[in-house]
């Protein structure tokens, strides 16, 4: 039996075990399953992860879409990272990122963080550079501060911004996706599954909820035909989010993806899950 092809799915290469010897198998098996997006960053393993994505994907390059991220700079005796958002730092970090991704382009290059701070026309002036270089095809933000997310919106022409969303962090719901989809742009989900916590690990605080509050979650959603697709169905249904980031770091787990996507869940049941809890807002960076 075919499976289907995954719906809004981007595969999260930072689950990747640096160590693990089918790497490479596994995104191809998740290419050959029809899943498109694969989202790195310099930052994972200290480029490893990108080393690893651009050795698996060279040979289908033209198949897929690489997202990496850029702004964190390893210092010289490579035992850290510091913030640089700076245009002298981003024009020369897309080139080690090409280099690792075997590639001549990065579909989306993202500032990996961002404050109100940062020298942000700076940081916009590289990103439109590198795209009249052809280095990027679109640039963006990996963001959950909506002070931050709207100057972008103002300042720039980004393409996408990844944040966190999940039926455990509704944050974006109060402005941010409503925000970004009257400005005709994307949204990239990460941590749609609350680390696990939404389908198989064990229930603890989540940032303001309670252990007991995620529990109710966890008895609500494990009544659905599939708690994996319940998550991320819910995220998906919303205009603005083009596709949710899901860790897969094992064959078995790349199946269970691809085979959740057949499902269909409800929208009354999703609008159910949705009422389960009081939505969360951000407290800060508004």
């Amino acid at each position: 039996m075919s499976l289907p092809e995954p719906r809004n799915i981007g595969f999260g290469c930072m689950s990747l075990d640096p160590k693990a010897s089918d790497n490479i198998k596994l995104l191809r098996s998740a290419v050959d399953k029809g899943i498109t997006l694969f989202d790195t960053a310099d930052l994972y393993d200290n480029g490893l992860n990108e080393e690893i994505v651009g050795k698996a994907l060279s040979p289908v390059r033209s198949k897929v879409r690489i997202a990496t991220k850029v702004g964190n700079e390893l210092n010289e005796s490579g035992t850290d990272w510091r913030w640089n958002p700076t245009k002298e730092y981003i024009l020369k970090a897309v080139d080690k990122s090409l280099e690792r991704l075997k590639t001549d382009y990065i579909d989306t290059y993202q500032l990996h963080g961002g404050t109100l701070d940062d020298p942000i026309d700076e940081t916009i002036e590289a990103f439109e550079i590198l795209k009249k270089q052809g280095k990027i095809l679109e640039y963006g933000i990996s963001s959950i501060r909506p002070n931050v997310i709207r100057e972008w919106i103002k300042r720039s022409n980004m393409s996408s911004v990844m944040m966190q969303y999940s039926l455990l962090d509704r944050r974006p719901e109060e402005e941010c996706l409503d925000m970004l989809n009257k400005s005709d742009i994307s949204v990239i989900t990460r941590g749609t599954l609350a680390k696990g916590m939404l389908i198989d690990k064990a229930a603890k605080n989540y940032l303001e909820y309670s252990e007991k509050e995620v529990k109710l979650m966890q008895k609500a959603i494990s009544k659905t035909d599939n708690p994996l697709s319940a998550s991320i169905q819910y995220v998906n249904q919303h205009p603005a989010v083009e596709s949710a980031i899901i860790g897969i770091r094992t064959m078995e787990q790349l199946h269970e993806v691809i085979e959740s996507q057949s499902l269909t869940i409800p929208s009354e049941t999703l609008t159910e899950l949705s009422e389960v809890l009081k939505p969360n807002i951000y407290e800060k960076h508004r």
